[in-house]
């Protein structure tokens, strides 16, 4: 049975699975209606501005008092958190690497979590970390919530069921999801296996960039983003809910499923969104704009225009710019970026970066197109050319990247990445006034 989902984003949305089951007008009768409980699950202050104020009142079959009991401790050991350092010195520079391969051992979701990067600190709730996700197996009476952050998850092979207490939400590549901070939930491969990556967003939530002089549309635009209806399950078996807490993970054992919400209504509440639906902008005219007009998603940091993460992509779309060098130029930057390819190629690169991979610029590290790629971009026709079939994204933050010891110890680290602009040679000659080539 598919998914259905409600459109919109930030919307205080209503929805209910049986007749009646939502109260009108009030929020907390003294009965309600077949016996449920009133609960609220706020994602902001109480005083927050009305803007930012963000709650959801949820009607369950128990409130979720009872979904957890006494806790014992637990080990995810390739799940990390900021503020992380390796034991072993690491090098600055500029790294990438090959696919994580999939498991040959039964591995959930939740256990197939792998840290590759951490930045900034959990307990002052400001950073992030960047995983990478592999499974095969489904959460059956396991479910999972994050405290410490909200979850970004972007699929890369294989599609997953994701079971929140707010809903279903069925993801496939080339989609992405948002499950809030606090949220329970359990996500299961559907078919054989799944990869994919997460964005763990420890500071404010992801919003919508504002669009300037851009106007009302295009980017992402709010009808594109999917909600899920109220969805519920009752059934009384041994059930073990997770919970991760200032980095640590702790089990509780219940004796039933905690995703019992039979209607909710608010603002605060899971989502969807297909890339597809991205609406880019971009040069018309003459050169390369900031990549920063490809953000689909912003999590603010409290500084104006500096983000805790942006969540930008690099979707097909078409090249027009005249007398333009097309690709993204060389650049150093204040943020930090991690990249990760969904699908195709990658402009900036013409070998090397593959579905699956990943790449990781931190703070004021030079980085641009390899020389394969400088010198085909120098070189070509510069008539109207169309980038087909290829889905890059960045996770972007104002905070350095730490890598994880996993990640300096995979086997797929490619150790001869700074090599691919070893080949870019000087050029210069100050005898010849004129451009390059000519």
């Amino acid at each position: 049975m598919h998914a259905a989902y409600m459109p919109g984003f930030g919307n205080d949305f209503e929805t209910e699975s049986l007749p009646n089951a939502l109260p009108q007008g009030q929020n907390s009768p003294q009965k309600c209606n077949y016996g449920l409980y009133a609960e609220q699950l706020s994602g902001s202050p109480f005083t927050a501005p009305r803007g930012t104020n963000e709650r959801s009142w949820l009607y369950r079959i128990r409130p979720s008092v009872r979904h957890t009991s006494r806790f014992s401790s637990v080990e995810l050991p390739h799940w990390k958190t900021a503020p992380h350092m390796t034991h072993g010195h690491l090098t600055i520079g500029q790294l990438r690497w090959d696919p994580v391969p999939m498991p040959n051992e039964k591995t959930t979701f939740i256990e197939g979590v792998r840290t590759m990067t951490t930045a900034g600190d959990v307990h002052t709730q400001v950073g992030m970390a960047t995983h990478i996700y592999v499974c095969n197996t489904p959460m059956v009476d396991d479910y999972f919530f994050n405290a410490d952050a909200e979850l970004l998850i972007v699929p890369q092979i294989g599609r997953l069921r994701v079971f929140t207490e707010m809903g279903k939400i069925d993801l496939e590549p080339l989609e992405i999801c948002i499950i809030p901070r606090g949220m329970i939930f359990q996500a299961s491969p559907v078919g054989e296996q799944a990869r994919g990556y997460i964005c763990e967003n420890y500071g404010a939530k992801f919003t919508l960039p504002d669009r300037g002089p851009i106007g009302a549309n295009c980017l992402a635009n709010p009808r594109d983003f999917k909600t899920p209806v109220a969805a519920w399950e009752d059934k009384e078996t041994d059930c073990r809910v997770q919970v991760k807490w200032c980095g640590r993970f702790y089990v509780t054992e219940i004796g039933h499923s905690p995703l019992d919400v039979i209607a909710w209504h608010g603002n605060y509440a899971p989502y969807k969104y297909d890339l597809r639906t991205y609406s880019p902008v971009g040069a018309i005219l003459f050169d390369h704009p900031d990549p920063s007009i490809f953000t689909v998603l912003t999590a603010p940091s409290g500084e104006e225009g500096t983000a805790n993460i942006d969540f930008v992509i690099f979707p097909p779309r078409w090249m027009v710019a005249e007398h333009t060098f097309r690709p993204p130029w060389y650049h150093r930057n204040i943020m930090s970026e991690f990249m990760g390819l969904i699908q195709g190629q990658y402009d900036a690169k013409e070998e090397g970066f593959v579905p699956g991979g990943m790449s990781l610029h931190n703070m004021m590290l030079p980085h641009g197109p390899d020389a394969m790629g400088f010198d085909k971009a120098s070189n070509s026709n510069l008539g109207p050319a169309r980038l087909e079939d290829t889905m890059a994204f960045m996770f972007e933050t104002r905070f350095p990247q730490h890598v994880t010891q996993y990640g300096m110890d995979l086997d797929t680290l490619q150790d001869d990445y700074i090599d691919c602009w070893k080949d870019l040679e000087k050029h210069f000659d100050g005898t010849i006034e004129g451009n390059w080539g000519k």
